[in-house]
């Protein structure tokens, strides 16, 4: 019996792996797309039983060739860039695409974990799941929220266990490769190595410089719920995936500054000393994210509690902090 992980050599995915991995699990099918060769990166110190092109791998479902053999299926596959215009693209490979495995695994009576995502819930001052907390802003956003409203539409049927995971600013490593869409933690990590400073946007919807709030969140966390709803069959859902608490931009940029000053052996800086000193900087805010920026995003975290999780989550302090010494080693 194999775990089918999509998206496998991206970011989460292969963290996903690497969890299997530590509980001896090795009958992994890595299904991904390697245009980007340099994604292989993440999936070289992961033991896995195959990998399988993305396109290969849907013909194969539908043949057949997985009937009876498969565990679950961990779906992370999807394009992930918020700035994508290409809607047929992005309908394709994130909505149609989640839909066939959907329906081969409810018909095949799998579990399906898959990734949602915060962005369903736009300029919403509520991040609650519930329709009426729900406003896409582009159409990567539109995609995850339309497949989320199918799954809805189909819950009262479904045959096996479903769980959305709506990811809210996932960092830690493995995410190289995202490049632009990296984390900021990420980012600013990069800019301080090579500038001695980082970049951040000014102030927009009424937020100070660098005040703009979101819920980071660890993927060792990520991690936990998935192999949490992987040990509870029985318990599906669509659900948030934060930590429940708001952080700012620039709480980020302090602690990924500070970390690499005490392993410099400086000491550490308040965000004013290192505003006066020009460590961070604040730069305009994009004309083409005027309308389709998240300012503020923090999970309800009832329902996810509600189902039975009950592990602290990392802090941005805990969390990027340990994210940095990784990168520094």
């Amino acid at each position: 019996m194999y775990y089918i992980v999509t998206g496998a050599a991206g970011f989460i995915g292969s963290n996903l792996i690497k969890a299997l991995n530590a509980r001896d699990e090795h009958n992994i099918i890595a299904v991904d797309n390697l245009t980007h060769a340099d994604k292989f990166k993440n999936l070289a110190d992961c033991e896995i039983a195959d990998f399988i092109d993305k396109k290969d791998f849907l013909e194969k479902l539908q043949e057949g060739f997985f009937d009876g053999l498969v565990t679950a299926v961990l779906h992370q596959g999807a394009c992930s860039d918020t700035m994508e215009t290409d809607g047929r693209y992005m309908m394709e490979n994130n909505y149609q695409y989640s839909l066939e495995l959907l329906n081969y695994c409810q018909n095949e009576e799998i579990p399906f974990l898959y990734a949602s995502s915060a962005s369903v819930y736009g300029g919403s001052s509520a991040f609650k799941e519930s329709r009426e907390c729900e406003a896409p802003l582009n159409v990567y956003a539109y995609s995850k929220f339309l497949f989320d409203q199918i799954v809805r539409r189909r819950w009262h049927k479904r045959s096996a266990q479903i769980v959305g995971l709506r990811y809210f600013n996932v960092y830690g490593p493995r995410e190289q490769h995202k490049e632009r869409m990296a984390s900021v933690a990420w980012h600013f990590f990069n800019q301080y190595r090579t500038a001695g400073k980082v970049k951040l946007f000014e102030g927009s919807d009424g937020y100070a410089n660098g005040e703009q709030l979101r819920d980071f969140v660890s993927i060792e966390d990520v991690v936990k719920v998935n192999m949490y709803f992987l040990d509870h069959p029985q318990k599906s859902g669509i659900f948030n995936l934060g930590t429940g608490k708001a952080q700012s931009f620039n709480e980020v940029a302090v602690v990924t500054i500070n970390t690499q000053r005490r392993a410099e052996g400086k000491p550490a800086l308040s965000l004013a000393e290192m505003q006066q000193q020009r460590l961070i900087e604040y730069i305009p805010f994009p004309d083409q994210l005027r309308g389709k920026y998240q300012s503020y995003t923090q999970a309800d975290m009832a329902a996810l509690r509600g189902s039975g999780y009950a592990e602290p989550f990392l802090s941005v302090e805990q969390g990027m902090a340990r994210y940095v010494e990784q990168m520094l080693k």
